[in-house]
Parts: C-alpha cells; structure tokens; sequence
C-alpha cells in the first residue's frame, strides 16, 4: 500500500472515529434535554412495563443500526446513501440517548428479563414478533427484530463499492422493518407520552427510511 493510500484510509478512520465520538455526545445530550425540566409521570412505568422492556430492546436495535450505518458512510462513495447513512446515525443515537435516559429517570437497570417478552401482552392478542408464553433466546429476539448476524455485519465490514452498498442497504431494511412492530406493540400496551412520542416517530421515521432505501436499492441496480 503506497504512503498515500495510507494517509487516505487513516483520515477516512479519523473521520469515522470523530463522528462517533459526537454521535455518542449527540445520544446522551438529548436524552438528557428530553427530561430536563419535565415533572415526573403520575405512574412511573416499572421494570416489567412495556416502556422499559421497549427502551431496552430498542437500545440493542438502534445500537447496531449507528454501526451499519457508520460502517457504510466511511466507505461509500455515493452521495445520497452517505447521507442518508449519516441521518440513520445521529437519528438513532439521539432516541437511543432518550430511552438510556428514561430508564435512568425510572430508575430501573439498562437491562432486565428476556427481551421482546414486554410484547406478549399484546392487549389485541395479536402476535408481534415475539413468542407468547416462552422466552425467546438473545440470537432468536435478534433474528426477530431483524438485527445482522455476526456473519452478516463481517461480510458488510469485509465489503467494498457496490456490493458494500447493497448488502448495507439489504440489511438495513431488514432491520427497519424489525423495529416497526416493536413501535406498534408500545402503541398499543404503553402509556408513558414521551415513549409513545418517540415510538410513533421511530415508526414513521423508519418506514420513510425503508421507501427510500429501496429506491435506492433500484437506482443502484442491487439485485434481490
């Protein structure tokens, strides 16, 4: 690898580094502002509520979407996915900074119970994603949220040019779309405002991020 190639790739890793470092600033920041000043809820929601086990699922979601969504806009050299990539990031880890600090406001622990059984409470009684009546193991809850493997996000990690876009943009509508029913099921079985506010933008936000995904996905001619 010549000298400048090697520049090139460190300030290209700079940039990245830089910009999750103030992606992880931007997260606790409006999570903070989001309860600053506010008075209490006259019921504060408890561990087993479908506020907290959301707020802890959706953590671990946004979690891997900001390193996809990183990954991505450090290597892509079409404008509009870097763009959109960036908005994932930052998006992502604002709420996620929101839910980290409900939590703390509550407080009850980051983590507890096995997760998306929160969901099997469906007042409804319709299925959303979860397996009623069994808790479902890390990689099952995973897989039904629509997260990467492990294999999935080193294929996406090892990618370079067109196929790294695709795969990225392959895997991010998957994910997207495991998240929307975790917002219908708080919708429905939550009552905190705050969390349903943030719940009701996840949704719309995530499902007008799928659309212009997939197109997209066309424009660059992915395949699949």
């Amino acid at each position: 690898m010549s000298d400048e190639t090697s520049t090139g790739a460190a300030r290209r890793w700079l940039v990245i580094g830089v910009a999750l470092v103030l992606i992880a600033a931007l997260g606790f920041a409006v999570g903070r502002f989001s309860t600053f000043g506010s008075q209490a809820a006259a019921t504060t929601p408890g561990t087993s509520s479908p506020e907290a086990g959301f707020s802890r699922d959706m953590q671990v979601h946004h979690a891997q979407a900001i390193q996809m969504a990183m990954e991505i806009y450090g290597k892509t050299e079409d404008d509009e996915l870097r763009i959109l990539a960036y908005d994932i990031a930052t998006g992502q880890a604002g709420q996620r900074g929101q839910m980290y600090d409900w939590l703390v406001q509550w407080g009850l622990p980051q983590s507890g119970g096995p997760m998306m059984q929160w969901m099997d409470a469906a007042a409804d009684g319709h299925d959303h994603g979860g397996t009623a009546g069994a808790a479902m193991t890390e990689d099952e809850a995973h897989e039904a949220m629509g997260m990467a493997s492990a294999d999935e996000i080193a294929a996406l990690e090892a990618a370079t040019g067109k196929e790294a876009d695709c795969l990225f943009l392959e895997l991010m509508i998957r994910h997207h779309e495991g998240a929307i029913p975790m917002a219908d099921a708080l919708l429905e079985l939550g009552s905190d405002p705050r969390a349903l506010e943030v719940a009701g933008a996840i949704k719309s936000g995530q499902t007008s991020e799928i659309d212009a995904m997939q197109a997209i996905q066309t424009r660059l001619g992915c395949s699949g």
